[in-house]
């Protein structure tokens, strides 16, 4: 089961790492496998073999999470959207903010903000190319499960660059296990590797491989829907930010594939939205630990409407084990949990007012997606107003979609869950570390929306099904009824939809972005507004020069820069 690999796989690389690649094959190395009968010599000489690469493949994945890196790909993504304050605790480092403002100004001490994202991506990479390079010798049982195998690492590894180079956008391109001084690749270039190895995965991982028809849960792993929806939305940012198509990709074929998606049948939109979330479709009835019981209509991460979702656990430790969700402590409430489902989190990517005010009247995803602080008893009590006190930007408004929780336990032997308490001690593995909240990558709401968005000829349908499923509700007998809406097909309409449909979903920046860096600007500047630092009343501002001199990207590690004796240069504005 890939949430639960770390003991059950064999350590392909070492998690030190140089410049640009792994150290691996020293006498630690060497002294690991041989405990566990394989070596980098001997270790790819089967098909088993390979299939325990490949799932250390999926954990070098989720590593890049796990590890712990505060800037992690999805919290990074909130922090430069219009929909996110930088937030944290009040007297905390303001590296949220430099990140948010896109202003070293913040904090000039900060300029190795992503190293651990940098290092844990490569590190992940270093497994993949491993993989890709020594199954030549492996005697496979049909071209049918080598395709698979393959393609699932290949499109891990293009879902891998496409981050790197959404954040930074001048990376190097490794295919092969290295650790020499690569400098950056052209940015065609990376993108071509990007394209191809989704490509690769689109074609040759079975349809039928993890069927939702034969089985509940694929424990994230990678199908060829979710290779063609991740290039689809690779397309749309790649035509967005560099005004044309990729090599050997069009616009006609990414369509293509959307509609094959569509047509699957393996996938279908939840009918109640907050049903996708856990906090938002979960209470706990009962007045204490012994008492307490979870109420929830909760469609779990498996759910038919969900492609591709990245899993985590709650086993996590200090000592190397890393399977948790270790990101999801930024976006929570800070101070402590005050209402179960919520959990304690540091405060980070504080909501601003005037985006839980955009939502239209009706339209159950504001409440899906925030947590009113004020609207749900919390800002009021009085162990809350002392925690204000210690929090930085803010607004009475957090993310509702990717919370920690206040408690949960949930029995591999039989699957039922017991209640925890974080804030008396008893816990179910480390609060920090062990969240087992999975990010849900790719939706099917979104496929409709990108199909809309490139001219399906059933694109008036799609936009429609997603905004009617906005205004869905429960009736006393647990039916749905869900109206039947229409919005105008225009692309100002599509892309608003989004902005309502993903919030939080680590998706809204790079969907500014991809309509040109003035946009995102000038959207991000426009949300600036009063907050509370430390209890006082506050201002958060930005400069869209900011944002603009630095054509929406991130600043290359300084330790990386340095460890390359110059051969990485740092992006323009930074």
């Amino acid at each position: 089961m890939i949430t639960n690999m770390k003991t059950k796989i064999l350590s392909i690389v070492t998690v030190g790492m140089l410049t640009l690649g792994m150290t691996s094959c020293g006498n630690d190395f060497l002294e690991v496998s041989s405990k566990t009968e394989g070596t980098t010599g001997n270790f790819y000489s089967n098909e088993a073999a390979a299939n325990r690469a490949l799932i250390g493949c999926y954990d070098g994945w989720q590593r890049t999470v796990s590890n712990g890196p505060t800037f992690a790909f999805h919290y990074l993504s909130e922090l430069l959207s219009d929909q996110c304050f930088g937030g944290t605790g009040a007297n905390d480092a303001r590296n949220s903010a430099v990140v948010d403002r896109f202003d070293m100004a913040e904090d000039n001490s900060q300029q190795n903000l992503h190293n651990t994202l940098w290092e844990s991506y490569y590190a992940a990479i270093y497994r993949v190319n491993e993989l890709l390079t020594r199954t030549e010798g492996v005697a496979w049982s049909s071209e049918k499960v080598q395709g698979q195998l393959l393609g699932e690492a290949r499109a891990m590894r293009g879902i891998l660059y496409f981050d790197l180079a959404r954040v930074f956008e001048n990376v190097p391109l490794i295919t092969e296990p290295t650790t020499e001084n690569v400098a950056q690749a052209p940015v065609d270039d990376v993108y071509a590797q990007i394209f191809e190895d989704l490509k690769f995965a689109a074609e040759n991982i079975p349809a039928d491989a993890y069927s939702k028809a034969s089985s509940s849960t694929n424990d994230g792993r990678i199908t060829c829907y979710a290779a063609k929806a991740m290039m689809a939305r690779a397309y749309l940012f790649y035509t967005g930010v560099y005004g044309k198509e990729p090599a050997g990709v069009t616009k006609a074929q990414i369509l293509a594939d959307l509609e094959d998606i569509i047509s699957s049948g393996e996938y279908d939109l939840i009918p109640l939205y907050k049903n996708l979330w856990y906090c938002a479709s979960t209470t706990w009835e009962g007045s204490d630990q012994a008492g307490w019981k979870e109420v929830s209509t909760y469609a779990g991460e498996d759910n038919v409407e969900n492609i591709l979702t990245m899993k985590f656990n709650y086993t996590s430790d200090y000592n190397g084990n890393a399977g948790g969700n270790n990101a999801i402590q930024m976006f929570s409430i800070r101070g402590g949990t005050f209402k179960a489902p919520y959990g304690q989190g540091w405060g980070g990517a504080t909501v601003p007012e005037n985006v839980y005010n955009s939502y239209p009247n009706g339209d159950q995803r504001r409440d899906a997606s925030i947590i009113n602080l004020a609207g749900e008893g919390i800002e009021s009590t009085d162990a809350y107003q002392k925690a204000i006190l210690d929090q930085r930007e803010y607004t009475g408004y957090f993310n509702k979609k990717y919370t920690a929780r206040s408690g949960y336990h949930q029995s591999e032997s039989d699957g039922s869950w017991s209640l925890t308490h974080y804030w008396d001690g008893l816990m179910a593995g480390d609060f920090q570390i062990s969240q087992p909240i999975g990010y849900t990558l790719i939706r099917y709401a979104d496929v409709l929306l990108m199909a809309a968005e490139l001219g399906s000829s059933n694109a008036q349908d799609y936009l429609n099904r997603v905004h009617s499923r906005a205004y869905a509700t429960e009736n006393a007998d647990g039916s749905v009824n869900t109206p039947k809406l229409s919005v105008a097909l225009t692309r100002d309409n599509i892309m608003e939809e989004r902005r309502l449909e993903f919030a939080f979903e680590g998706i809204r920046y790079w969907d500014l972005l991809r309509q040109g860096v003035n946009m995102a600007a000038n959207a991000i500047v426009a949300s600036g507004s009063k907050v509370l630092n430390g209890g006082i009343e506050a201002t958060v501002n930005y400069s869209s020069q900011n944002i603009i001199s630095k054509r929406g990207f991130q600043q290359i590690p300084q330790t990386q820069i340095t460890l390359s004796n110059g051969v990485l240069k740092q992006n323009a504005g930074w």
